[in-house]
């Protein structure tokens, strides 16, 4: 009984370090300290409105005075809740905050499972999300997207990599990614057929876990063998508490775009309008206050470009 309540601690303590901050990209630069999760300040208090986008919104929206952003809020240090369970916060919440303000509407949000928000965004529950989603084919079939980060995924497996994995040899491994991300529907499909299939070998075992605090705690209890998440969770947890797993090198960058983006239905009249506030956002110190606030700085862009 001790062993099982030491382990569901220390998976416990992952999951604060997990929201707490994390590394600059997967850069040299040192990691930084992310902020009390008890602050519940809102970054977007006292910023105006930008003129040229408002102008851009449609009538409709300025009649509502509201925009409801779609987030699964399990996602730290880019989208979940503070200590009093109820806030959002993170970069995403940030981001979606100052576009809001930039637009002069308020802001509500919805917390829901990441699979879920797209089917949302098309049938008009949601006006638009910001939950860290790269820009693949298949989504901007269905969903225009607006570039506001730059980010990247690599694979950790347990402490000390017992099993001597590298991302080569990942064939016939159990690997944990989260519904509907790009891990699970990009990047580690085309890591198994480049490392695996292709080669006459065993494809890799997905695993498709609803967030990442399940796959840690299966991690420790040793269920999977590793995990395919955000480089940035992930390098910043590891040190800050060493030796609680191992991140494998370099990044996986196979199957899709290491930028991340705004959705919003395909060719919304809202389109024009998002996309200026987002440029206007990127322009601001606001926004390099958020990625310093969450030590993500090496993952700053500067053009909000329409995909």
């Amino acid at each position: 009984m001790k062993t099982r309540i030491n382990a569901q601690r220390a998976v416990a303590g992952l999951a604060v370090l997990l929201a707490l901050g994390a590394c600059a990209g997967c850069s040299s630069e040192p990691a930084q300290e992310g902020p009390n999760t008890s602050n519940t300040a809102d970054i977007s208090e006292g910023v105006q409105p930008d003129d040229a986008a408002v102008k851009l919104l449609p009538q409709s929206y300025k009649e509502k005075g509201e925009l409801t952003v779609a987030m699964d809020l399990h996602y730290p240090p880019t989208t979940f809740l503070a200590e009093d369970n109820s806030t959002p916060i993170g970069l995403n919440p940030d981001i979606a905050r100052l576009v809001a303000k930039k637009l002069g509407l308020k802001l509500k949000f919805e917390n829901t499972v990441f699979d879920t928000i797209i089917p949302g965004i098309d049938g008009g529950r949601y006006d638009f999300t910001v939950t860290t989603m790269s820009p693949t084919p298949e989504r901007l079939e269905v969903l225009d997207m607006i570039d506001y980060f730059k980010a990247g995924n690599s694979v950790a497996v347990s402490a000390g990599n017992p099993l001597k994995l590298t991302n080569e040899s990942l064939c016939g491994n159990n690997i944990a990614v989260t519904a509907g991300s790009t891990g699970q529907l990009k990047r580690l499909p085309a890591l198994s057929e480049q490392t695996c299939t292709s080669k006459g070998q065993p494809a890799i075992n997905a695993v498709t876990l609803p967030n990442v605090q399940d796959a840690l705690t299966q991690l420790a209890s040793k269920r999977i063998d590793g995990i395919l998440y955000d480089t940035t969770s992930l390098a910043w947890a590891s040190k800050q508490q060493p030796g609680a797993f191992t991140i494998l090198t370099p990044q996986i960058n196979v199957g899709s775009s290491d930028l991340t983006s705004i959705g919003l239905k395909k060719a919304s009249p809202l389109t024009p309008a998002l996309q200026k506030a987002t440029q206007s956002v990127l322009d601001s110190p606001e926004y390099k206050k958020s990625l310093a606030n969450w030590g993500l700085g090496a993952g700053a862009i500067t053009e909000a470009k329409l995909n």
